[in-house]
């Protein structure tokens, strides 16, 4: 599948300065086989939490991925908030981090995400870039059972090394 161009070359990889931002997350060691509960027990969780505590949401939900992507994955799920929260059961306090990011925009379904990891990856490799040992998605598409995976659209960063 060809991924479609824009005129702001989002799903090309490039280099952006990102600003840093409150989290509020859900981190766990996980076994790639149990990502998916994972992810669906934090985006049930997550949103009631961070309400109680008065915090609003800003942005779409994150999976930032520490050191190796291997199974099992070191994972935080979460979302940009407008003010820190209190940790609270398994919600915790967290920053998505400020620093030059390689980036670009996956489009389509999840199966081919793979693919466009490889390509940023390559891409980062390529440029004499060094990445920092971690990385982060954002689900800029919300998924739902009944949308065409054609529609998704996942913003995938690699923060480098100065």
């Amino acid at each position: 599948m060809q991924q479609p161009t824009s005129e702001a070359g989002e799903f090309e990889p490039r280099i952006v300065s990102a600003q840093p931002a409150a989290t509020a997350v859900i981190r766990g060691t996980v076994e790639m086989a149990d990502l998916e509960s994972f992810f669906d027990h934090s985006f049930t969780t997550l949103p009631q939490a961070i309400a109680a505590q008065g915090a609003n949401i800003t942005g779409p939900a994150f999976g930032l991925y520490h050191g190796e992507v291997a199974d099992p994955v070191d994972i935080e799920v979460g979302f940009p908030i407008d003010r820190q929260v209190e940790p609270q059961g398994d919600v915790v306090p967290s920053t998505l981090p400020a620093g030059r990011v390689a980036r670009m925009t996956h489009a389509g379904a999840f199966d081919g995400l793979s693919v466009s990891w490889e390509r940023l990856s390559t891409w980062v490799d390529e440029q004499g870039l060094v990445p920092a040992g971690f990385l982060w998605e954002v689900y800029v598409t919300e998924p739902s059972p009944d949308m065409n995976p054609d529609d998704l659209r996942v913003e995938l960063n690699v923060p480098l090394r100065d």
